[in-house]
């Protein structure tokens, strides 16, 4: 998997550990503040807004696209068994509105009550050893405080109304040389959110953004010079046009 949904499975460890902790000192202080905070922070301001592009625009074959549903698949699992206990009603909502109604459900039927399931009946998931990884955890925390120098800058581009969107930025991430090595220029791009991103020495880590030069390719969104390149789709980037000429329909997790 790439490094970011690795960093996503070790949160998901980390606050599993928590949780059977909890669960064997009967001492549950702070534990759903610590669920709250990993989906306000960690996932939703954070993991899902970068990745909504993989999922909307990436070919449905690309390993980034696959890997980032696997890992909703697996967040989906986690979040409704650990908020089961606290959240009865909603928990079982979610994981009906996937799995279906819980048996007996008069929603259901009687005809498909064999089928459904609730979450109720489900214990905490198994969290293989594996997904923790406290060097990778290090890593991504370094990352997210440099990736504030840039969110900062494009900020306050928004705010002089020189962009309307990330997507329309180019970054430049200048870093000393003991951070520089932490993603290359694509993967800032990424997790910026932008048009482009490059990478220059500094003694000391800073951003700068610039108004992307090209042109808005019409299905993600980012302002690419390689907008249309390819004539038959002339208002799609290269990655847009591979995409709809893949053939393959998505299909819903």
């Amino acid at each position: 998997m790439p490094e970011l949904e690795r960093w996503v499975l070790h949160r998901v460890a980390e606050i599993d550990a928590t949780i059977r902790t909890a669960v064997e000192s009967y001492d549950w202080t702070g534990v759903y503040a610590a669920i709250h905070n990993f989906c306000a922070a960690d996932l939703s301001a954070f993991y899902f807004d970068i990745r909504k592009d993989a999922l909307y625009c990436d070919r449905p074959d690309s390993l980034r696209r696959r890997a980032t549903r696997t890992v909703l698949d697996h967040l989906h699992r986690c979040l409704c068994t650990w908020l089961a206990p606290v959240l009865v009603f909603t928990a079982e909502e979610a994981w009906g509105a996937r799995y279906g109604e819980p048996a007996g459900s008069e929603a259901r039927g009687a005809d498909n009550a064999s089928e459904a399931d609730s979450i109720h009946l489900h214990d905490f998931p198994a969290i293989p050893a594996a997904w923790r990884d406290d060097a990778l955890g290090a890593k991504w925390e370094a990352i997210r405080e440099l990736r504030r120098l840039g969110t900062t800058e494009l900020e306050a581009m928004r705010a002089d109304k020189r962009i309307g969107s990330s997507n329309q930025a180019v970054v430049t991430m200048a870093l000393p040389d003991d951070q520089a090595g932490l993603l290359s220029a694509e993967a800032w791009a990424d997790i910026l959110i932008v048009a482009g991103a490059k990478l220059e020495a500094a003694p000391v880590a800073a951003a700068r953004a610039a108004v992307a030069p090209g042109t808005k390719c019409e299905r993600c969104w980012k302002v690419l010079e390689e907008v249309g390149r390819i004539a038959a789709h002339p208002t799609l980037c290269l990655r847009c046009a591979d995409a709809v000429d893949s053939g393959l329909v998505c299909r819903a997790a």
